[in-house]
């Protein structure tokens, strides 16, 4: 290191050490029985909680908000944003699943007004649906949670000092100590301490306490109007090695508490996944979660107390016992052997697992992951009616929505490709995804009057309604309000035979797979949406791999992987074509925006028999009959657009009410409306387009040699730089845009 580095890396050391011993006492990392009553007596009902009440309260904690969704908004909870860790690893952020969410909040509120966590939450759903994601979520946030005032959690150990500290009835013997002995052991320094009992099934400080003097302690210290106790807090007791120690103490002091509790140390413990620090995962094992094994040949309890070394100790461990105060997860619960778990059935209901020498007291959240084959076969068993009582079933279907599906590419996938990442790419392999998950809605399902309209809905138009709320526009006024009136019931009149949307189809983790493949194309050198196409291409022809592929296709695309993908090709070349033809120049896009707004206000006063004030003059005036046809004209109207003007209208009302107090905006009502505009008007500039998509691609392939005239070459730059700035592509993937448009759309145009 070079010597002018060298003070300045002492002084950061310096700053980092201090900070971290100003941490750590801020913390109060260690504390007498009698300074943890301090801080018990200051926030009770953050002391007096179990695990269960820990969890909500966490998730109250980071707060929630509301989301927009097709059908209505929907609370989100915070916690599943990461947001209180640094940005690269909010990756692994919960995307969507508010419902699931909402499910998992309402199940441990329940436990709160029950008392305790009796029943094992079981996430059941398709591989891949998000289940150990949200666990993952949870983990995290306890993690952070615990580092909070908040979220501080305590644990005991016992102290017992040196003969140079204490003598007397203990058996320490030695000479009488030159001073008193300190009124509690809990801040000796290491070499006054001759041994440290450690508690490792984390019993509650309180649990030193008598029972009823400790319900009475918590009654007096807690305000007005709390929660009652939960079972954990009102009847729970210590563990057997404790009890031991205490019972040992309490012989040796005769009866005298004071002098037991000066031997306790009140630890400071924060939730690790990594440690098993109350935030544990088991895998689909044989083992039983819990045991215990003798402790008395331990080299530190030599040495003990002579009153403690003539016990046999028994210590607890495993899963069961880590996960204490916090979430024990059983991944792939069901895919254990029945009778490897059949305990659990009444250790949930009794809230204790039965050891060889003791019972151990449960204070965990138990949260169990299962896919829907596992699940279907154990109700089949004939002990399902004993599993289902003691299960939260919450269902985790794949996502929806592709925009939702498409943020998961987006954050987790396509960082990692290390290439650049086209625009549509991720689009695309999101719509195909979500395509295969959808299936026909039953009209049985649904009120009569909308059955028939919801049932007619082909795969792609409920691909865009699920996405964004986008109505097929070759539904009347009367039928888009009622399919959307009755959106939210879609997905549950899609069931069929117990497999719901969601249920089946192409898993985030097989697109990850695509992604990746799609990324090392070398023709192509970046992610480009027509090496995921080709891709996903060879997916479909793996039948005898996946069942959503050997599905028997339904009218109106569904179960159909080959029209799916021919379907998101003309997706993608319309989307292309909008591109090329926004980044031409030749259509003015505020000018038809601004126009179909003054269309809007000019229907809204000609439907009531009103007068409109010209902006310009001031002067009220009847609506302009003329800008009204031309406009209809462009949207494609028939006839004299009476009807439709008033269809039109009754939609605008119907927003109005759905929206109260908010300003219409045109654009966000009816933004396929403004859309059809352009496209009227770009037919008749469709060549001009073609042959500009033509010379860039010769402009981008032979640069300066291109023999394109000077004024052609800025056109041409233009065109470019609006696809780069305005919509996000490279050279290389605007090059691969224009000249498949030239290929496969313009090729008659350009010839």
């Amino acid at each position: 290191m070079p010597d002018d580095q060298e003070p300045l890396a002492a002084r950061r050391l310096a700053e980092i050490t201090a900070r971290v011993r100003d941490r750590y006492r801020t913390e109060q990392r260690l504390l007498s029985f009698d300074e943890y009553l301090s801080v018990l007596a200051a926030h009770p009902e953050r002391h007096a909680r179990d695990a269960s009440r820990y969890l909500r309260d966490a998730l109250v904690h980071y707060g929630t908000r509301e989301i927009e969704r097709p059908w209505g908004s929907v609370r989100r909870f915070n916690l599943f944003d990461l947001g209180f860790l640094e940005e690269e690893r909010r990756r692994d952020a919960l995307v969507a699943h508010e419902e699931l969410q909402n499910d998992l909040f309402r199940a441990l509120s329940n436990f709160a007004r029950e008392g305790r966590a009796n029943r094992l939450v079981l996430l059941h759903g398709p591989n891949g649906s998000a289940k150990s994601t949200l666990v993952g979520c949870l983990f995290r946030a306890l993690e952070h949670y615990s580092t909070l005032d908040e979220g501080a959690l305590y644990r005991f150990h016992w102290v017992f000092p040196t003969q140079k500290t204490l003598r007397g009835p203990l058996g320490f013997g030695g000479d009488e100590a030159e001073r008193p002995p300190p009124r509690s052991f809990a801040h000796l320094d290491e070499e006054q301490i001759e041994a440290r009992l450690v508690v490792e099934v984390r019993d509650h400080p309180l649990f030193l306490l008598p029972v009823a003097e400790r319900r009475r302690l918590l009654a007096e210290l807690l305000p007005a109007g709390a929660e009652p106790l939960p079972d954990w807090m009102a009847r729970g007791q210590l563990s057997q090695k404790n009890q031991q120690v205490v019972d040992a103490l309490m012989a040796t002091y005769k009866g005298d508490l004071a002098e037991v509790l000066r031997h306790v140390q009140v630890e400071r413990t924060f939730v690790s996944h990594r440690y098993r620090v109350a935030a544990s995962t088991i895998g689909p094992q044989m083992a039983v979660d819990a045991s215990e094994r003798q402790i008395t040949a331990d080299r530190n309890l030599a040495a003990l107390p002579t009153a403690l070394q003539a016990m046999t100790l028994f210590e607890a461990h495993g899963e069961l016992v880590e996960a204490q105060g916090g979430v024990l997860e059983f991944s792939d619960l069901l895919k254990r052997p029945l009778d490897a778990f059949k305990y659990l059935q009444l250790s949930v209901e009794t809230g204790e697992v039965a050891l060889s020498q003791q019972s151990l007291q449960l204070n965990c959240v138990m949260i169990g992951s299962a896919n829907e084959l596992h699940l279907d076969a154990l109700r089949g068993h004939p002990e399902w009616a004993s599993f289902r009582g003691r299960f939260e079933l919450i269902r985790a279907p794949y996502l929806l929505s592709y925009l939702d599906e498409q943020a998961i590419y987006d954050a987790q996938i396509a960082p990692q490709l290390r290439v650049f990442v086209a625009p549509h790419a991720t689009t695309i392999a999101a719509m195909f995804a979500v395509l295969t998950r959808l299936s026909p809605v039953s009209a049985e399902a649904l009120p009569a009057e909308v059955g028939p309209v919801a049932a007619s809905l082909s795969a792609w138009e409920k691909l865009e309604l699920y996405a964004r709320g986008a109505l097929p526009d070759r539904l009347d006024a009367d039928d888009k309000k009622l399919l959307r009136a009755h959106l939210a019931e879609l997905p549950g009149a899609s069931e069929r035979d117990g497999a719901y949307e969601g249920r089946v189809g192409a898993s985030p983790r097989e697109l990850r797979a695509v992604l990746l493949n799609a990324a090392q194309h070398a023709d192509l050198g970046h992610l480009s949406p027509l090496g995921v196409l080709e891709e996903l291409g060879q997916l479909a022809l793996r039948r005898q791999e996946f069942d959503w592929l050997d599905l028997p296709a339904r009218d109106g695309g569904y179960h159909d992987a080959q029209a799916m993908l021919e379907a998101l090709r003309a997706h993608l070349f319309d989307r292309w074509e909008e591109e090329m033809r926004v980044a031409s120049g030749f259509v003015d896009e505020t000018t038809y925006a601004e126009l179909f707004e003054r269309y809007v206000a000019h229907v809204g006063v000609w439907t009531k028999g009103e007068k409109i004030r010209n902006r310009v003059t001031g002067v009220d005036e009847d609506p302009d009959a003329a800008m009204m046809s031309a406009v209809e004209a462009l949207l494609g109207v028939e006839g004299d657009g009476v009807e439709y003007r008033r269809g039109l209208f009754n939609v605008i009302a119907a927003w109005a009410i759905e929206h109260p107090g908010q300003k219409i905006e045109p654009l966000v009502v009816f933004p396929d409306h403004v859309q059809r505009m352009r496209k009227t008007v770009f037919v008749e500039r469709r060549r001009a387009v073609a042959l500009l998509c033509r010379d860039l691609v010769v402009s981008l392939r032979d640069g300066a040699s291109s023999g394109l005239s000077a004024a052609r070459a800025r056109e041409v730059e233009a065109m470019r730089t609006a696809l780069v700035t305005r919509f996000g592509h490279s050279d290389a993937s605007a090059r691969d845009a224009a000249s498949s448009l030239v290929r496969w759309r313009f090729a008659e145009l350009v010839d």
